[in-house]
């Protein structure tokens, strides 16, 4: 290889290469090397770099250079020191490892020189972060600079402090920095400013040292001070209560900002599409919203302003929905007027008909949260929600769907039926199985008729079967066995879908359990409501076994096959020689439960063929609604009826019967004899009809809180089941009282070796801020030998911006959750 005068490399004069993750370099004489091959200019490395033609000759490159750069500050050269290191930043931000530098960026902080300062805090900034304990020697070089007069070197410490200070760092210079808040200069205000805000969402406890500054800077007039100071008391607000109490007295000048701001305007150099300074509206107006939260007073003091933005904003470029879209979001999240709430789901319903997908997402996102606390404003916009179903843009068709979902109710479930229907025959395989949930959710939820009902899930078996829920199958036979009046419209609808379509395994497991068990009513054909269709039996069987040989069907699916062939032959009046052909031929299946289902239905054929009829006898009806009712009041009528015709016991018959309880429950040697019983008729039987003939239910075990912080809280709440008295179910139920949100939310849980612990999916990762709707996650412990119960828990989520990690033992359970 040729330098840049024409001369080869000598293959002793450089050796290069990368050593423990660093670029190091060995020479012989390093005067002699610098002689020879003289060090680039910044200029000329990047030319170099550029110039490479391959990833190898960039290495090269870079690694003959580093071995300079290494050189030189072995040297401590001091003159050239800044341009050693801004090339090394260069070849930082390539991607190469450059933390060698990092003691020099130091030395050049110190330095009295500007021109030192000015690379030495970017190198501190690129290459030193919380990680690394290098970070800590500047403080007392960042302080001296702020206390010094010179602005741009006041400006180059705030930067730098903005951007990698620790809290550690934010607790020694919060003086200095509060001081300059209101220094004279706006360059060094603005910058402080902005240190404040990084220094605040580090460390929130030195909310109390920025709170007197803020008030005064309201009322500059400098566009970066007045946004910057927003920005300030925004962060305190959300961080420190006391600091909301404190700005809500504020919201008056707020309010007289933005109303300057809408109708005068700030200034022209800062209006962006004839919109006047957007930034600081959004700005303003996020601040708002959270000082007319829950606050009746602010709350109204805004409200004019509010429509007053909403109604004047030009809604033409997307400056002006940017704002509307902050307004919208503050009349919901204040205690607005329902008027002006009316107003704000009317922006969102102008957003979905914008050309932008960008601000039709926006307002889809923004309908569906609203849908609960507004819904018969934002159903006013379902015919355009249900337009973007049609979106070429995932992202926006599956937003459409979830409000549309939520938009269902019974007055508009059929119309509403009949789109989604026709969305999941042309909607992305990604988005079959949330639309065939949904619909199936709806249909149960708001179904005006069972045989609505019972089209609707069909139409879904058969459209998206492979993608429905795994409870669609018992769900619909559960249904269709409870809907007497619709067994021979449900099975002759089933095995026509069945004849044209098994590929389908959910819908060909419920017909071949609707055949199975009303195969009768198919080959009678007295179905009033379809056309009539005539079947025999022999294409019954023929389909059966169809679903039974098809390589597309499942085990579950043969097994419903096989068992409908079963029942069929207590329900055909013909032989039933090729029903147990097909049983025997299934006997040696590889599949086990697929054998021992038909060797057992074999051995009914082969000894117990007299009780076949008996067993393979019609599934009892089973009402949705209510089955534990109706039995109840079944057995308190047989209850009553017996008490009427039981015969009245004489005096001396029931004393006998007490006492031998009494013997039974007696627990010493003392025995006491019962009180005299009223001989008059039926009191005896009526006694007897007070024992308890069950043990009562067991106590309710207390609940526990085990967890609080800032407001986030943790509940332990506790069932075991009589009939399982080793299980313990615990439901764990986070719930937020803060002002911010709870994000990323994961609980997780250990027990003894001893015990068994099943985890249970959460019903979600965020908890809403001000109390919103909690997450529940259930736990599932096996303690069959009632050992003491120990439980380790590990939370992590975000809080504020900052992530959180706690990691406890519970060692204070209720003694009843164990023994």
């Amino acid at each position: 290889m040729l330098n840049r005068k024409g001369r080869r490399w000598g293959a002793d004069a450089c050796v290069v290469g990368f050593s423990g993750g660093g670029v190091g370099a060995e020479f012989g004489d390093p005067l002699r090397e610098r002689m020879v091959v003289p060090s680039l200019k910044l200029q000329d490395l990047i030319e170099e770099i550029r110039g490479a033609k391959t990833q190898a000759q960039e290495r090269e490159v870079i690694q003959k250079e580093c071995a300079h750069i290494r050189a030189s500050f072995r040297d401590g050269d001091p003159v050239h020191r800044h341009r050693q290191l801004a090339k090394l930043l260069y070849v930082h931000m390539l991607g190469y490892p450059a933390h060698f530098g990092q003691m020099e960026c130091l030395k050049l902080i110190a330095s009295s020189r500007f021109t030192d300062k000015r690379v030495g805090y970017l190198g501190a900034m690129l290459l030193l972060d919380e990680r690394h304990d290098a970070h800590l020697l500047i403080t007392n070089s960042i302080k001296n600079d702020l206390s010094q007069g010179i602005q741009p070197v006041q400006g180059l410490a705030l930067c730098t402090l903005s951007t990698m200070g620790s809290a550690e760092m934010c607790r020694d210079l919060a003086p200095e920095v509060e001081k300059l808040l209101l220094q004279p200069s706006p360059y060094v205000r603005k910058k402080a400013i902005l240190t404040a805000v990084h220094m605040i969402r580090k460390v929130p406890e030195l909310s109390s040292v920025f709170l007197p500054p803020c008030a005064q800077l309201l009322h500059e007039r400098h566009h970066g001070i007045l946004l910057g100071t927003i920005t300030l008391i925004t962060e305190l607000c959300e961080r420190s209560p006391a600091a909301l109490r404190h700005f809500r007295k504020v919201v008056p000048q707020l309010v007289h900002i933005l109303r300057t701001l809408v109708t005068m305007g700030y200034s022209t150099e800062h209006s962006i599409s004839g919109v006047s300074d957007p930034f600081l509206q959004v700005q303003i107006l996020r601040l708002l919203r959270i000082l007319g939260r829950n606050h009746e007073e602010s709350s109204e003091t805004m409200n004019d302003l509010l429509a007053q933005v909403a109604t004047n904003t030009d809604t033409s470029r997307n400056a002006g929905n940017a704002v509307l879209f902050e307004t919208v979001l503050t009349i919901m999240d204040i205690r607005s007027a329902a008027g002006l709430r009316v107003l704000a789901v009317n922006i969102l319903g102008r957003f979905l008909l914008n050309s932008d997908r960008n601000i039709r997402y926006v307002a889809l996102t923004s309908l569906l949260r609203l849908v609960q606390s507004d819904h018969s404003a934002v159903q006013r916009h379902r015919p355009t929600v249900v337009e973007c179903l049609r979106e070429t843009d995932a992202s926006l068709s599956r937003r459409a769907l979830e409000l549309s979902l939520a938009l269902v109710n019974s007055s508009n479930v059929r119309a509403m039926m009949q789109e989604l229907q026709a969305f999941l025959e042309s909607c992305p395989p990604d988005l079959r199985a949330d639309c065939a949930s949904g619909i199936l959710l709806a249909a149960e939820r708001f179904a005006p008729t069972k045989r609505w009902h019972i089209d609707t899930i069909l139409h879904v078996l058969t459209t998206a079967g492979t993608h429905v829920r795994d409870d669609a199958v018992a769900n619909l036979t559960q249904l269709i066995g409870g809907a007497q009046e619709l067994h021979a419209y449900s099975v002759r609808r089933l095995y026509n879908a069945l004849a044209e379509d098994i590929s389908q395994q959910p819908l060909v497991q419920v017909a071949a359990w609707c055949i199975g068990e009303y195969g009768d009513l198919l080959l009678a054909g007295n179905c009033e409501e379809i056309e009539p269709l005539q079947v025999d039996e022999e294409e019954v069987l023929a389909l059966l076994e169809k679903v039974l040989q098809s390589h597309m069907s499942l085990p579950a699916t043969r097994g419903y096959a096989l068992t409908a062939l079963m029942k069929l032959s207590t329900r055909l009046c013909g032989d039933n020689n090729r029903i147990r052909q097909v049983v025997s031929i299934y006997g040696s299946c590889l599949d086990v439960e697929l054998q021992q289902r038909a060797v057992e239905y074999d051995t009914l054929f082969r000894k117990y063929d007299h009780m076949r009829a008996a067993i393979l006898e019609k599934m009892p009806l089973v009402e949705r609604d209510g089955p534990q009712a109706d039995e109840e009041a079944k057995e308190s009528k047989e209850a009553a009826q017996l008490s009427e015709a039981a015969p009245v016991p004489t005096e001396p018959q029931a004393s006998q019967l007490l006492d031998l309880l009494d013997l039974l429950d007696g627990a010493s040697g003392d025995v006491q004899h019962p009180p005299h019983l009223d001989p008059s008729p039926g009191g005896a039987l009526v006694h007897l009809l007070d024992l308890p003939c069950v043990p009562p239910p067991p106590a309710p075990i207390p609940d526990l809180k085990v967890f609080e912080r800032e407001g986030v809280q943790l509940n332990l709440s506790f069932i075991r089941p009589p009939e399982n008295p080793a299980l313990l179910l615990i439901t764990i139920t986070a719930t937020n009282f803060s002002e911010g949100d709870v994000t990323h939310f994961i609980c997780q849980a250990a027990v003894p070796k001893s015990l068994q612990l099943q985890l249970q999916a959460p019903s979600g990762n965020t908890v809403p801020a001000r109390g919103g709707l909690p997450i529940t996650q259930l736990f599932r412990i096996l303690n069959p030998n009632k050992a003491p119960l120990r439980l380790k828990l590990r939370l992590t989520y975000d809080h504020f911006h900052q992530s959180v990690q706690e990691i406890f033992e519970v060692n204070n359970l209720p003694v009843e959750s164990w023994q």
